[in-house]
This record gives structure tokens, sequence and C-alpha cells, in this order.
């Protein structure tokens, strides 16, 4: 399953390519539009922190990470997080997208693919954990349908230290209509 789950994706001119090392400098200027948004997130892509975090993204196991492009041009990433094959689930995370793309509802059309996709080669749950202190991803997902299940209290510490609580969001295959 996992070989028909991370493959390249599109919709017109979005496209969703696996992400490597010939993406790191463009996405590192991507990344960089938006150096405070990096507070909320598990780890930095910011300035200072991206190439360590780019490395692990890209060199761990469990993680499927692409480059999000649109008309050719490289504005944001996104992965397949913990893959099991045996329960049908998967998460997605470490989606950033430019700041200038934001609010259009390119996200919603990135993460339309994606789950369309992922449902289509059957996987039967997927999931997205959020920090709780960011409203604007919870937004996302509710919009698309999501569930959130309840919140996974102290679950990790973030780069910059913080113990942060999770919020456990779901969509299942039965409950998706392509919204």
């Amino acid at each position: 399953m996992l070989d028909r789950l991370y493959v390249e994706l599109a919709d017109g001119d979005l496209r969703l390519v696996k992400l490597t090392e010939a993406h790191r400098e463009a996405l590192r200027a991507v990344c960089a539009a938006d150096p405070d948004i990096w507070t909320i997130c598990s780890s930095s892509f910011g300035p200072g922190h991206f190439d360590a975090s780019f490395d692990v993204l890209t060199g761990r196991s469990g993680r499927m990470p692409y480059a999000i492009m649109d008309a050719g041009r490289l504005v944001g990433m996104t992965a397949w997080l913990r893959p099991e094959v045996s329960a049908q689930t998967v998460e997605v995370g470490n989606s950033f997208i430019h700041p200038d793309a934001r609010g259009t509802g390119f996200n919603g059309r990135v993460k339309r693919l994606m789950l369309d996709h992922a449902f289509a080669v059957g996987i039967r749950r997927i999931e997205f954990r959020i920090d709780e202190r960011n409203a604007r991803s919870q937004a996302a997902v509710a919009k698309l349908g999501g569930v959130k299940e309840g919140v996974l209290r102290s679950e990790r510490v973030t780069w910059t230290g913080f113990v942060r609580d999770t919020g456990l969001w779901s969509l299942l295959a039965g409950e998706w209509k392509g919204k």
C-alpha cells in the first residue's frame, strides 16, 4: 500500500512531488517567508534551523514528504507520516504553505488531493496532530470535515522546549465526500 500511497499527485497546476535534495534551497526561501510561524511547530524550518529539520524530514523512515508546486513554483511542503499498513491509517503533517497562498483555498486543494488519493488506495483513517495553539490549522482541518477526538496532553516537547498539548483530529473514509 505504501508504494501506492507515496506517489506524485497532480490537479491542474497543483503538483505534489516527492521532496528531495533538489528542493532544499527553494523550500528554504519559502519557509523563511514566515519566521514567526515556527514558534508553534514541533520543529523549525526557519533560518538557523532549516538544514537540520530538512535532513530529518527527508531522511527518516515513516515520513514521506512532498514539495508543493503551483504552476511550477515551489510554494510549500506536506507529508504522509506514521503510516500503518495493517491498520490502514496515515497522518498528514509537516505542512507549510507560503503566506501568499494562505486564505486563497489553495491549502484546501492540496489536502483534498491528498485525502482523495489516500482513500482511493485503501487508507481508512487519516489523522492530523495539531498544536492546540494553532487555531488556523485546526480550522482548516475542521473545514475539511475532520473530527477532533481529543487532546493528547503534554504530548511532545517542541524545538523551543515548550511542552505542547496536541489536538488529535481524524477523518474516516466513510465520512469523506471530497469536500
